[in-house]
């Protein structure tokens, strides 16, 4: 580096060691900080990476120990207290801890949003890296040539779920990715070689392909800016990934209500002894960059700098209590990062024409039509996930997709749901539309992390960032037999999961229109696909064209009448039409088609006219979503009902194999017309 960036280096490594020993000495004891984690000791290496950070199309990803590297990325001395202080002028808005960081690209690097989760840093930067070269070879944008993307961590993040996803992805792939390790040999209070034998990671990686390995002294200037400085421009021009293990002290605790008794009275001393800000000041001093005067003074200017940044946050509003309710879905403001529309295009446009004649269609045969042409008129659209290439998904969704768009946009991956969702959430910030296929509801599993970190991402950053991204999902028990592990359906907790909006259509026209709105939408969406009418009469139809858009939040009519009203959505909307066929009796259907938004209106306006009402739903009876609406229809509806509301779904147990037992478990067309019989007679 030059003399320049020698300087920005040492302002950066300055800045950060007052903003966390103000926080530590002033702040957090008065009560003003609620939540302090500091990076002494970390601040030198990220300060040279950060340096290293410019290239335009550049990506990390933190955790709460990031703060010198975002400093250096460009958050201003004011905004680094605001966080903490959870004040207006916070990049968050006050919503987040302090610590939890993002930025919007202002000096050539895009800082992707943290999770409060240990390892979850790790699959969106390999979206991010998949992205890099995507936009470059396939999109042909230059601008992204030789841009890499860095997830920086702690010692015990390498023990996660996240890290072991992301690391056989980039190295299969081999992707421009660096994993940045700083190793201060404690995970709070537990040692090091309780989280990887030996203690060293990157011994234990020696024998992974394709992955350079460096390791370096974090705390010394020189050696750590010339390693970190050649192991990035590897991944730069090789576009191939790397793993730095930086060995860094933590001359503090993990957080400031940590008091680390558990380190010995040595073991503080040597974390002391090795303080990259000593070291810092020694080598400009025998480089003759500064005197011990001149050095005195550089203190003493970024001080005052930091103080009067201090000043300023603390003079900063509080936020507005309703802001809080703000941005969780999108409100037509594009975010800063993520989506099309945040790349500043506009999705395809759609008449909503219906095409009423022609071939009927299965549902299976609708998805995978939609898909294609989507994929012919979107060219940041990808399609991804096990199996979903050659073979053409494991449902047949995907069948001839690969050979028509190519390996580059219909691709198989590793069987990792953390590595999908993760890597979907990378991609879709850096302004792609992710679409991966999750072969069961019950697979998804592995992915909750990052399911519930993506549903958040605009609220948490005050809506600088989205992932906006459609998860297709097969769901529910099949025509042929159910299981605990294949037939899961599950839509209630979707439902509870925040910021994800939920589509489960119940028939090939529906699905159409949902999947199109879903594809060319910004937000996260599940595209729930039930498994017993992908491929079987009840779900068929014409296929409705390629312009044929449905709305969230309005539900379909699928059987007008006026003795009760059924809601449900699904599968369970045939036999609700079954049923009711068997009763003899002038019942209005309500099929849903979305959980997330659902159509209150609609549902409100049929039980006024009716007076009864049944859900029906297949996911279980306790907490399922049937309660949610039950209760609405209680509280708005009261003084309309004749009987109480029927709740009827399966049973608090898993879906059985057997399907004589499977009956017993989830909603038989009898059972379901015994109870509409009881509910008219009331």
């Amino acid at each position: 580096m030059t003399k320049h960036e020698w300087f920005d280096v040492a302002r950066t490594v300055l800045a950060s060691r007052l903003i966390d020993q103000i926080e530590e000495t002033e702040l957090a004891p008065s009560g003003k900080v609620t939540y302090q984690f500091s990076a002494r000791g970390h601040e030198l290496a990220q300060a040279i990476l950060g340096q290293c950070l410019r290239q335009g199309h550049d990506a990390a990803t933190v955790y709460y120990r990031s703060r010198p590297l975002v400093l250096a990325a460009g958050m201003t001395f004011e905004e680094a207290f605001a966080g903490p202080l959870a004040l207006a002028g916070s990049r968050n808005g006050g919503r987040d801890i302090g610590v939890v960081h993002h930025l919007p690209n202002r000096h050539g690097v895009t800082v992707l949003p943290a999770s409060g989760d240990v390892g979850a840093q790790y699959t969106p930067c390999v979206g991010w890296a998949q992205a890099i070269r995507y936009h470059a070879t396939v999109l042909g944008n230059e601008s992204w040539q030789g841009a890499v993307a860095v997830a920086l961590g702690g010692d015990g993040s390498t023990a996660t779920n996240g890290f072991w996803a992301a690391l056989n992805i980039v190295t299969t792939l081999k992707l421009p990715m660096l994993f940045f390790i700083e190793d201060n040999q404690f995970g709070i209070s537990v040692p090091g070689t309780m989280q990887t034998p030996g203690g060293n990671i990157a011994a234990n990686l020696a024998s992974f392909n394709a992955l350079r390995i460096v390791e370096v002294d974090g705390t010394n200037p020189e050696e750590a800016e010339r390693l970190i400085s050649k192991t990035i421009d590897h991944v730069r021009e090789k576009q191939a990934p790397a793993l730095l293990r930086v060995r860094v002290p933590r001359i503090c605790g993990h957080s400031g209500a940590d008091n680390q008794s558990y380190k010995t009275q040595e073991q503080k001393e040597d974390d002391i002894s090795r303080d990259p800000v000593e070291k810092l000041k020694a080598m400009f001093i025998r480089k003759k960059y500064t005197t011990e005067e001149e050095w005195a003074n550089l203190v003493s200017r970024v001080e005052e700098e930091v103080r009067a940044a201090c000043q300023a946050a603390l003079a900063q509003p509080q936020p507005a209590p309703e802001d809080a309710l703000a941005l969780l879905f999108d409100n037509g403001t594009p975010a800063k990062h993520g989506g099309l529309v945040s790349a500043g295009i506009e999705p395809p446009s759609a008449t909503g024409e219906k095409q009423e004649e022609g071939p009927r269609v299965n549902l299976i045969e609708a998805v995978k039509r939609t898909l294609d042409y989507e994929l012919k008129h979107n060219d940041r659209l990808l399609v991804f996930g096990e199996d979903v290439g050659v073979k053409g998904g494991v449902h047949g969704a995907t069948v001839d997709l690969q050979t028509k768009h190519g390996p580059e946009r219909v691709f198989d991956t590793s069987l990792s749901e953390e590595g999908i969702i993760g890597r979907a959430v990378g991609m879709a910030m850096a302004g792609l539309v992710p679409v991966p296929e999750i072969q069961f509801r019950k697979y998804l599993d592995p992915a909750t992390e990052q399911i519930n970190d993506c549903g958040t991402i605009r609220w948490r950053t005050n809506g600088d960032f989205a992932a906006p991204m459609v998860v297709r999902i097969p769901v529910g028990f099949s025509k042929r037999t159910g299981d605990p592990w294949h037939s899961v359906s599950g839509e209630a907790i979707f439902a509870h999961t925040l910021g994800w909006r939920i589509a489960m259509p119940s028939n090939a026209q529906d699905a159409v229109g949902l999947l199109r709105t879903a594809l060319r939408g910004n937000d996260p969406t599940f595209f729930l696909e039930h498994r017993a009418i992908q491929d079987t009469a009840p779900g068929r139809g014409v296929y409705p064209g390629d312009n044929y858009t449905v709305p969230f939040g309005v539900a379909s009519i699928a059987r007008p009448g006026t003795r009760a009203t059924i809601v449900t959505w699904g599968e369970m909307v045939h036999r609700a039409k079954s049923a009711v066929e068997q009763t003899g009796e002038d019942i209005e259907i309500i099929d849903l088609r979305t959980i997330v938004p659902w159509d209150k209106d609609a549902v409100l306006s049929s039980v006024r006219k009716t007076n009864r009402c049944m859900v029906l739903h297949e996911d279980t009876i306790t907490a399922g979503f049937g309660a949610e609406i039950a209760a609405v229809i209680m509280h708005e509806c009261f003084a309309h009902l004749d009987a109480p509301v029927v709740r009827l779904a399966s049973a608090d147990v898993p879906i059985p194999y057997n399907k004589g037992m499977m009956d017993a478990v989830i909603p038989t067309i009898e059972k379901v017309a015994s109870e509409l019989r009881a509910l008219i007679a009331y």
